[in-house]
This record gives C-alpha cells, sequence and structure tokens, in this order.
C-alpha cells in the first residue's frame, strides 16, 4: 500500500469544439481549472496550484474525496510490455502508473492498413455508435483539458494537461494520411522573449477559428496575466503571438464557456485564477478586437465553470451543466442575446444526470454531448438536444471504463465524404487517453427555430396561430364547393392538411391552456409575494417607530451623562476647599487650646497672690 497524499477528486474538464461550415458556425472548449505541478490529476481538488492559480478543485476545502475511477491492474513483471511501469505515484491506498517522459509529446505507436480509404471506412459506420478511429504510426501524448479543432483535413490539437503539468505542444492529425504530426511554430518577431513553448503551455483554454487563424481564449498557465489573453495561431506562416485587444477585457479564467456569432465571440463563466467562482458574460468584437461586458437581466445563471453553451438561431446562447465547488449542474439556462434576458426553460426528454467537464458540439439543429460526469461516476451517454423543440434524448451507451466516459475530452465536427462527423481525442477517466472516436450522426429533419418568450406572448401567439388555422380550413371547404373537379383531384392532400391543421389547432390550445394556467401561477406568486411585501413593510415601520423612540431616549441620556459628567469634574475644586478648611479648623483648634492653657495659668497665679499663700519654687 502506498503512503501518497489523498486529495478531493473532480472528475470534470471539457473542450467543447462545434461546426467549422459557414461564418455563423461557432466552437466552445470548456475545462476546468489547471492542476498543480505537484500532484498528479488522477486525483485532484487539493486546493493547491502552482504559480498562485486555481487547483481546478471542485471540492478545495471540503471534504476529501478519492477518485471516481481506479486503475487498471498492471501487467505481469517482466513480460515486457510497454504499459509496465517505469515509476509509480501513490494516492492514498492506490497507485497510478506513469510511463510518459514529460519531455516528450509523442508515445505509442499503432498499425493500421496502408491502403484504408477514410472515406470509404466513414461511409461504413453504422449511425449515432462511436468507433476507434485506426491510427499509422506514433500518436501524440495522453492529455486532457487542451484544445481542439478541425480546420480542412486536420484535427489540430493544442496544449492541454498531464500529470499536473500544462503542455505546450501544438499536434496535427490528417483525415487523408491518418497520422499525426508536430506542428513547430515560431514567434511573431515583436513578441520579444516569449517562445512558444512558453505562450502556449495552457490549459482550460478555449479556441475558436478565425480566418486562417485559431485564437486560444484564456486558459491557466505558468504565466497568468489578471486579464483574459487572446493567442493566436497563424496555419499558414505558422507563427504565433498574443493579440492585443482594447476595452475593458475580462478576469483571466479557465473553464469558461466561448461562443461565435458572426463577429463575436461570447464568453462565459469559467473560475479565475483565485478560484473564484464567475457567471458574467463579456462579448470581444473580433472585427475590432476589443471587449465590452454584457449587463444581462432576469435570472442569472449560478457561478459555474466547466459547463458547455451553444448559438441557436444566432439569438439565443444556451448554457447547459457545469459545476461549483460542491455542487453539479444539469440546469438549461438561455440568453437572449437581443433583449439581454436570462430564461430557464422547462426541458422535456430523458431525465439528464447532472455533470461538468463534458464536450459538446453542435451540427444544424442538433446540439450532441459527450462525456462528463460528478463526483461519483463518469457519464457514459452520448446526448443530443432537439434545439428547436428543446427535448433531451440519449443516442448512445459507452461502457463505464470507455475513454468517450471521461473528463476533459476533446469533440469536434469534421466534413468527410460530404457527410460531417463527431470526432472526439483524449480525456482522463483513471487513464489519460489519445485515441480518436468517430460517429456517424443520423441526419435530423430541420424544425423552426423556437422563439423563447414571455407565458402571454406564448398565449397571444397561440390564439393568433389558431384563427389562422381556422381562416385556412374555412377557405379550403370554400374551393370545395367552387372547383369539384379540384376536390376530386386534391382531396386527399386536403384532407391530409386538414388533419394537420387540427392536430396543429389541437397543440395551440394545449399550449394555450398551458400558458393560461403558468399566468395564473405566476399571479398567486406575485399575489403572495406583494402579501408578504405588504407584511415586511408594517414590520419596517413598527421597527422604525421603536427606533425613533430608542434614539430620543438615547439623547436624553446623553444629556444626563453629559450633566453628571460636569458634577464630577466640580469635585475635585470642592475636595481641595474642604482640605482647606480642614487645615484651618486644625489651626484654629490649636490657637484655642494654647489660649485656654494660658488663661488658666494666668488665673492660678492671682488666686495665690490674693490668699496668701506662699508661692511654690
Amino acid at each position: 500500500m502506498s503512503t501518497g497524499t489523498e486529495v478531493p477528486v473532480s472528475p470534470l474538464g471539457v473542450a467543447v469544439p462545434t461546426k467549422f461550415l459557414d461564418p455563423s458556425s461557432f466552437m466552445v472548449w470548456s475545462a476546468n481549472a489547471l492542476l498543480s505541478f505537484d500532484i498528479s490529476p488522477e486525483v485532484r481538488r487539493s486546493g493547491n496550484r502552482s504559480n498562485g492559480g486555481p487547483s481546478g478543485g471542485r471540492f478545495s476545502g471540503g471534504p476529501r474525496h478519492r477518485s471516481i475511477y481506479k486503475p487498471p491492474p498492471p501487467p505481469p513483471p517482466g513480460s515486457g510490455s510497454l504499459l509496465e511501469p517505469r515509476r509509480r505515484i501513490g494516492f492514498g491506498d492506490r497507485e497510478f502508473s506513469d510511463n510518459c517522459s514529460e519531455s516528450r509529446y509523442f508515445m505509442g505507436t499503432e498499425e493500421t492498413r496502408k491502403d484504408m480509404d477514410i472515406d470509404s471506412w466513414c461511409l461504413d459506420l453504422s449511425y449515432d455508435q462511436w468507433v476507434p478511429l485506426p491510427v499509422s504510426g506514433q500518436r501524440p501524448s495522453a492529455r486532457y483539458k487542451h484544445a481542439a479543432a478541425v480546420v480542412d483535413d486536420k484535427l489540430y490539437i493544442i496544449g492541454g494537461s498531464r500529470n499536473g503539468r500544462y503542455l505546450s505542444d501544438v499536434q496535427a492529425f490528417d483525415f487523408k494520411s491518418l497520422t499525426w504530426s508536430s506542428v513547430r511554430l515560431k514567434m511573431e518577431p515583436q513578441i520579444g522573449n516569449w517562445s512558444p513553448e512558453n505562450l502556449l503551455s495552457t490549459s482550460g483554454h478555449t479556441t475558436i477559428t478565425w480566418g486562417n487563424k485559431l485564437l486560444l481564449i484564456g486558459g491557466h498557465s505558468k504565466h497568468d496575466s489578471d486579464s483574459m489573453p487572446v493567442r493566436f495561431i497563424d496555419l499558414e506562416s505558422l507563427q504565433c503571438g498574443i493579440v492585443e485587444t482594447s476595452g475593458k477585457a475580462p478576469v483571466t479564467r479557465g473553464g469558461h464557456s466561448a461562443s461565435l456569432v458572426g463577429s463575436k465571440l461570447i464568453v462565459f463563466g469559467g473560475e479565475d485564477k483565485k478560484r473564484r467562482l464567475l457567471n458574467d458574460v463579456h462579448i470581444l468584437e473580433l472585427e475590432t478586437m476589443s471587449w465590452e461586458l454584457l449587463e444581462a437581466t432576469q435570472t442569472t445563471p449560478a457561478p459555474r465553470f466547466d459547463h458547455t453553451a451553444a448559438v441557436h438561431g444566432d439569438r439565443y446562447l444556451v448554457v447547459f451543466g457545469g459545476c461549483s465547488h460542491s455542487i453539479f449542474f444539469c440546469d438549461l439556462h438561455v440568453l437572449d442575446l437581443q433583449t439581454k434576458e436570462w430564461s430557464q426553460p422547462e426541458i422535456p426528454g430523458d431525465m439528464i444526470s447532472p455533470r461538468a467537464g463534458h464536450a459538446a458540439v453542435t451540427i444544424g439543429e442538433s446540439w450532441y454531448v459527450v462525456g462528463g460526469g460528478d463526483n461519483k461516476s463518469g457519464c457514459s451517454e452520448t446526448l443530443m438536444l432537439n434545439m428547436p423543440k428543446l427535448v433531451w434524448s440519449t443516442l448512445t451507451t459507452v461502457k463505464e471504463r470507455d475513454p468517450l466516459a471521461s473528463e476533459g475530452l476533446s469533440v469536434c465536427s469534421a466534413l468527410i465524404a460530404g457527410e460531417i462527423y463527431l470526432v472526439a481525442f483524449g480525456g482522463y477517466n483513471g487513464k489519460y487517453q489519445n485515441e480518436i472516436f468517430f460517429m456517424r450522426p443520423k441526419p435530423r429533419n430541420s424544425s423552426r427555430p423556437k422563439i423563447f418568450q414571455s407565458p402571454a406572448a406564448a398565449a397571444a401567439a397561440a390564439s393568433v396561430t389558431a384563427a389562422y388555422a381556422l381562416a385556412k380550413s374555412e377557405k379550403l371547404d370554400f374551393f370545395e364547393t367552387e372547383e369539384p373537379i379540384k376536390l376530386v383531384v386534391n382531396k386527399k392532400d386536403v384532407s391530409v392538411e386538414l388533419d394537420a391543421v387540427r392536430e396543429d389547432k389541437k397543440v395551440m390550445e394545449l399550449s394555450l391552456t398551458e400558458a393560461r394556467q403558468e399566468n395564473s401561477r405566476l399571479r398567486e406568486k406575485i399575489e403572495e409575494v406583494n402579501n408578504t411585501h405588504a407584511e415586511l413593510s408594517k414590520e419596517l415601520l413598527s421597527v422604525q417607530g421603536q427606533l425613533a423612540s430608542e434614539r430620543s431616549r438615547c439623547f436624553k441620556l446623553e444629556a444626563q451623562i453629559a450633566e453628571l459628567q460636569k458634577v464630577l469634574e466640580s469635585f475635585h475644586s470642592i475636595e481641595s476647599e474642604v482640605e482647606v478648611l480642614r487645615k484651618q479648623k486644625s489651626a484654629l483648634e490649636q490657637d484655642m487650646e494654647h489660649a485656654a492653657a494660658a488663661t488658666r495659668q494666668g488665673s492660678g497665679g492671682l488666686l495665690s497672690w490674693l490668699s496668701g499663700a506662699p508661692r511654690s519654687s
């Protein structure tokens, strides 16, 4: 049994990229804060972080937790396996193998068929199932909390964390040759003494594609600044550097989300370098590289990190999951970017377990969520949110120990052979991962975007739509009488349309009823709040009256105390006068005694002389 340090555990941390097919596409990367250099992240949340940054822990300062993952058994001694541990790292009563040199960015090899065609391989995949992709040659070092992006025919992996250390390499996977290669970067000349290793040594950052560049936003590193840095990688010149921004930049953070809407980058939440949780919204205008704070109203989501976010209809920012230092969330929040109002809609569909550190990507109107978990177990199901209807469904489930049931993995979308596929890489589930997994999502029918609005507005819209449906039905009946030939030809179509209209009418009436019930419930709540406010107002008036009387008493007491102080001050002079009088009295008494004695002596001699008595000698 080893005697290492047992620390609090978090099984989460995520990259969330998305599609790169049109200017409105976006990619989100969310990862929990960076781990300390002296503690391997198999067990985390000790509250420590080297270089003054956060530990990335969700339970720092609270009770200590064991990792939800158990290490795989080591190979038999002397087996000669590549997995035979070179050193052991102990945590409590558990040991983990570390057989990767920190100075190397590649590990392991895997052979595949030289004549394998990625297009044919992808087209043979079953829908909604994860399959590992055969890879030729060396693979990059396993990691988690990295950034990932697909540009043209390559998957780029930037930075990340392994064994509590920041990684600074950039790896590229070519979908055509099915091989990995390391991207050697050079610094922009005006950067100075920085090197690519120092600049890109980051974990928990986000990345988006902008033109021919990859923009890296935020994250934690050894060189944390006060404001959020924006770094870039030019994929044509292979240069990297720092983007100069204007405006009030947000504080540096990790585990945030970044969503692209046109030329605006929406940043939400995260955890700063002092482990403070955030729920603010900042916008970076990429045309001018200027920051601004978005002042949103209504009920803001609780501060969180390691959540995911997506944009729907170029108007709504949808935020899902994440965690605080002690609570994991499964809620869904929507920010209307036009009205700047938050809302929390009720979501039908499958029951969703709380999670953080998951990865997510959008394809069309479907939002796919992979991995993540809480402090008890990892999430093995792959979820899909129908964004227009806001309905959850479970697509597939992997085994508990599967690499996809991990934290800190990334997921992107890639266009191959005319279809869009999900591409997942990396993560940590008790073991660091460096495999690539593919999923062929089943095509889904598109729907009209859902407009998030108040119940009253929804009821009004439902009434108008129902009236329109009835008018349309009457119009169809009219044409049936005026044009009997068309009636015979289109009777089936008209019947189907009428059935659809009637069904829509039922749905709208149901929505209207629900809206009225919601309004009634809100009125009751408002009345309850008003009653509570009235009672509190009365109590406040009573307390204010008591306070006024107490103030009056205090003023009187202060006046009495002032008078008593004056009397006490006069006591000193009175005591002095009394002392003088005492001395005068004592002197007077002495004088009187002397005078009495002299008088007695004089009267005695006269009597003796008169009586003729002899005087004593």
